[in-house]
């Protein structure tokens, strides 16, 4: 018998940790690696020769959606084609659990609007004759199905508070009950036993960003401060734990918005006393500064005890999206309500004069949070059988209004509504392009690059493509940064803060998730815009973009994807944190 299974042979190792890289090789045997440093070949049942390619450990994405989407694509793509080797989901506190067989379907349907996630979809790739209804159940469920990367969760707050207290009342953002909240922090315990990482939630208001499919806010968007506390107090009980928040009710986090929105944070740091990732930091080319009073907050908390990690908008990529499916605008009540319904219903709003008003008069800044800047930096880039609107391919919506004496809004519903709403809109990037400011915003050891949104917004948006986009961009095109640091920043980072701490590295003992590489052909394909795939069930597309230059992607010892081509095995893990042997919780807890 061999003594390793695979040997990784001649490569320069990045191994994680932020220390220099080196020349070695790496034996790996029953999904773990056994040994780092010279290793005869004649060793290892299979040889892969890393000549002049870089290998590191694969990449953990703490942002996810892809709850729906691993029960159809194991591989949770487009981040495992991207070197992704751990996602998390649960994000945001969207989920299917816990939940009573009546609410199967509103669950499905609380994810269309906010998420994009075909209801259609998910009918056909999950249905509603489900095997769960606690968290515990789910995660057993999740162990279950084939897995080509490795999974973690979150407890999803929105199913968990309609669990509790009703679709109703968790809606309507009422107080909970002594007696709720008992049970509500009885089931995070329960799930957190059953291994999840903590907590996800958004809390955007009133007038959310990513609305319920009816246009109304989730119920945390709009839970009582006090709830959300107390349900986070169960993890400083516990001593574990991580939560994931967007906290936006008061104004944009991405140009630090309104104090309240991050003493809010603060607070919420200081209750559960444990790492909190914040949504969303980036550098923005119309905030010259805003980076960096990010990343000063985030200094300031952390000087102050209270471990607060930014989760970074980083990916260079815009938003592509036509009238019949767009809704993040949703913030704004008057577009909210314009986009709602099917396609010939929102032709006819979009259409009334009397909406557009509505739409004009209200302040664009409600529809800039993150979504590719202002409408007039929009352009129009196809009008499918719609000739008459060439004219308009390539120019800018501003440019157009401009030349035709229009308000700019009037100008792209116009095109937008001649195109029968299938006209093709093209955002800014919505993170700048400027490497420099990215730079100082990636390298903060509190920044965790990401927002990947992956298995979410799937009609308008690649995010998981970020990885590839950092290496090529930042460190290999302009050496804002070293690969040291990237994979430090990509790996090591975000697995220690969210508390899986034997993997984000290689060192002997640890999992075997590498990525072995070729620095100098990595690319997304195709680079600036989006492919569409007709990949999701019931018939359902996507805008993907796909990489070059991963010579072999590994999960837990095993060759996921080699050369881009997908090897069909399914070693992903469902990774349980928190298990070891403790006193019963009690419902007092």
């Amino acid at each position: 018998m061999k003594r390793f299974d695979i040997l990784i042979k001649n490569g320069t190792i990045i191994e994680g940790t932020g220390l220099p890289r080196f020349q070695g090789d790496i034996g790996i045997k029953n999904g773990h690696i056994t040994k780092i440093g010279k290793i005869d070949p004649s060793h290892a049942q299979r040889v892969l020769d890393a000549q002049g390619l870089i290998v590191a450990p694969g990449f953990v994405d703490l942002h996810t959606h892809y709850d729906a989407q691993v029960h159809w694509d194991p591989y949770c793509s487009i981040s495992s084609w991207h070197g992704v080797t751990s996602v998390a989901i649960g994000n945001c506190g969207f989920g299917f659990a816990p939940a009573k067989p009546e609410m199967r379907e509103r669950l499905f349907r609380m994810m269309t609007r906010t998420e994009q996630v075909p209801y259609e979809c998910m009918i056909a790739g999950i249905g509603l004759d489900w095997d769960w209804e606690t968290l515990p159940e789910w995660m057993d469920h999740l162990d279950r199905i084939p897995k080509g990367v490795n999974v973690l969760n979150y407890v999803p707050l929105n199913p968990l508070l309609v669990y509790v207290m009703g679709l109703e009342r968790a809606k309507a953002g009422a107080t909970a009950t002594p007696a709720e909240i008992r049970e509500l922090k009885r089931l995070v315990n329960e799930a957190m036993d059953a291994g999840m990482m903590g907590l996800g939630v958004q809390r955007l208001g009133v007038h959310s960003l990513q609305a319920d499919f009816d246009g109304t806010p989730m119920p945390t968007d709009v839970m009582p401060d006090e709830t959300l506390l107390e349900i986070a107090s169960v993890l400083a009980e516990r001593g574990e734990g991580f939560i994931e928040i967007i906290n936006a009710q008061h104004g944009n986090p991405l140009t630090n918005g309104d104090p309240r929105d991050q003493q809010f944070v603060e607070k919420l740091a200081a209750v559960a006393k444990r790492p909190i990732l914040y949504n969303v930091v980036t550098a923005l080319d119309d905030h010259p500064t805003s980076h960096l009073d990010q990343i000063k907050w985030l200094h300031d908390c952390n000087a102050r005890g209270l471990r607060i990690f930014g989760q970074g908008l980083t990916v260079r990529s815009p938003f592509q999206f036509t009238l019949e499916d767009w809704n993040l605008y949703d913030s704004s009540p008057a577009w909210n309500y314009a986009t709602q319904g099917t396609t010939a219903e929102r032709l006819v709003k979009l259409a009334d004069p009397e909406v557009r008003k509505r739409m004009i008069a209200e302040d664009e800044s409600l529809i800039t949070l993150g979504v590719g800047g202002p409408i007039a930096g929009v352009k129009v880039q196809v009008t499918p059988d719609h000739p008459e609107l060439a004219k308009y391919h390539g120019r800018t919506i501003g440019e157009i209004a401009a030349a035709e004496g229009k308000h700019p809004v009037e100008a792209m519903l116009d095109i937008g509504v001649a195109g029968e709403l299938k006209v093709l809109y093209r955002t800014q990037d919505i993170a700048s392009s400027d490497p420099v400011k990215m730079g100082e915003l990636c390298r903060d050891q509190h920044v965790i690059p990401g927002i990947s949104d992956g298995g979410a917004h799937t009609k308008f948006f690649t995010g998981g493509s970020y990885t590839t986009d950092l290496i090529t961009w930042l460190v290999r095109d302009t050496g804002q940064m070293t690969l040291e640091d990237a994979h430090f920043h990509l790996s090591y980072l975000p697995a220690q803060a969210a508390g899986f701490v034997d993997r984000g590295f290689l060192r002997e003992g640890a999992p075997a998730d590498i990525i072995v590489y070729d620095l100098a052909n990595l690319r997304r394909v195709p680079e600036v815009d989006y492919e569409i795939a007709h990949d999701f069930p019931a018939g359902e597309w996507r805008r993907i973009q796909r990489a070059e230059g991963y010579r072999w992607i590994m999960v837990n010892g095993v060759v996921t994807f080699e050369d881009g081509v997908c090897t069909d095995a399914t070693p992903g893990h469902l990774i349980r944190l928190n298990q070891w042997d403790r006193p019963a919780q009690t419902a007092a807890a």
